[in-house]
């Protein structure tokens, strides 16, 4: 069954996701270009950041509704794989593809401008597939039964 969901609810699911995974993004981009890593090891180093800090913000919320770790784990695996997965592949691509931008330093306006640039388009494009995941029950849909639930 579809239930019909606002651009407004979908809009805040995305930026809860995305809250978490700018946190890992940034703090990976930073530690990368920090330390001087190539490219490809600064993009894994983000996305798996970003996919620890998105994890971590939806189980904690599940958590305060007072179910276990291991339910609000699982909550938290249905609930954001599929987004934070899209915005990470949305924003590293664009940050890769902007000339420069990887390899500026972190003083660098350039480097900061791609980087919220970047994550602005994971946030425009994934916002409609959230959309389309909570009026399926899925997505972000999985933790408001537990919001609601206590």
């Amino acid at each position: 069954m579809e239930n019909v969901v606002t651009w407004r609810a979908a809009a805040a699911a995305t930026l809860h996701c995305l809250t978490g995974c700018a946190i890992g993004e940034v703090l990976g981009m930073v530690i990368g270009t920090a330390a001087g890593l190539p490219t490809a090891a600064t993009v894994v180093l983000s996305v798996v950041l970003a996919f620890v800090f998105g994890y971590t913000l939806t189980m904690r919320g599940v958590l305060h509704a007072g179910v276990d770790f291991r339910t609000a784990l699982k909550v938290a695996l249905a609930a954001d794989t599929v987004s934070i997965a899209v915005m990470e592949l949305l924003d590293n691509a664009v940050i890769v593809a902007v000339p420069g931008a990887m390899d500026a330093g972190l003083d660098s306006a350039l480097f900061w401008v791609s980087l919220a640039a970047s994550l602005a388009v994971a946030f425009l494009l994934t916002t409609p597939l959230n959309r389309w995941m909570i009026s399926r029950g899925r997505g972000h849909a999985v933790v408001h039964r537990y919001h609601h639930a206590h």
